[in-house]
């Protein structure tokens, strides 16, 4: 995520002459919050072709680690950045000496996989969830999310689904939250209003919702995979969940925990 405090600028004059075949692609991302400016600098560069620059203008001011990270990470490589009049803008090029940005793939075949537990139901606790699986994703990682217990009720969708359900299946749906407009932070909730006053902040300064992360997830090939089990025990069905969701056991999370070099319980 990004980072709150002012990062260093990088001192360079000029940008690197480029061949006749190559070209300068203007990206604005002002007034995104992370991982939003990540994001799109992960759509201009798949659509760039190798050598072209990404000149991408943010007023995030965390945004110079994140790129200078994503870069390394990715083998692209960062020029230069320096502040704007608008914010803050960052030159990237595609590619890095002969190896080539490859969307979608990892730095090296196996083991930078991304795998995360979302065990809690709370709105603060999703939101980062998300927020790291998209970042991730931008960084050309495949993630795999696990949602569990609480977890699941991320996943459901907001309106009431008619399914034949026993009493006790019934009586948990009433007391769980049903989709992400009805969860409740971990701290300060205060009846509801804590909540509230969280969402109406993130909307004033332009933070995505929940419901945007979880789109956002979906198109990055994000794989969000439902536990089974916890499904059965909870009441909820599968006609009860949004739609992309894979339903899954413990040994489908443990195979992708293995060739993860990241594992988060959140």
């Amino acid at each position: 995520m990004g980072n709150g405090g002012e990062q260093p600028v990088e001192k360079e004059k000029s940008i690197p002459m480029k061949a006749q075949n190559e070209k300068t692609i203007t990206v604005n991302a002002c007034g995104l919050q992370c991982p939003g400016p990540v994001i799109k600098l992960y759509e201009a560069m798949k659509d760039a072709q190798d050598g072209d620059v990404i000149n991408i203008i943010s007023t995030d001011p965390g945004f110079f680690a994140d790129a200078s990270a994503w870069c390394a990470r990715t083998k692209n490589t960062y020029l230069k950045g320096e502040r704007a009049q608008n914010g803050f803008s960052v030159w990237i090029k595609k590619g890095q000496a002969d190896q080539a940005f490859s969307p979608g793939k990892c730095v090296s075949p196996e083991g930078n996989d991304k795998s995360i537990i979302v065990f809690s139901g709370d709105l603060d606790k999703a939101m980062a969830s998300f927020i790291i699986a998209n970042g991730a994703a931008a960084m050309g990682r495949k993630v795999t999310m696990f949602f569990t217990f609480w977890g699941l009720n991320i996943l459901r969708r907001r309106d009431k689904v008619k399914t034949k359900k026993t009493f006790i299946e019934r009586m948990f749906g009433a007391m769980m939250p049903r989709g992400t407009q009805r969860l409740k932070l971990s701290k300060m909730n205060m009846l509801g209003m804590g909540s509230v006053m969280m969402r109406g902040i993130m909307k004033k300064k332009n933070v995505a919702s929940l419901d945007e992360l979880i789109d956002q997830a979906k198109k990055s090939g994000v794989v969000l995979v439902a536990c089974t089990m916890s499904m059965d025990v909870m009441g909820i069905k599968q006609e009860e969940l949004i739609d992309g969701i894979t339903l899954a056991g413990v040994a489908s999370y443990l195979g992708a925990a293995e060739s993860s070099d990241t594992n988060l319980f959140i």
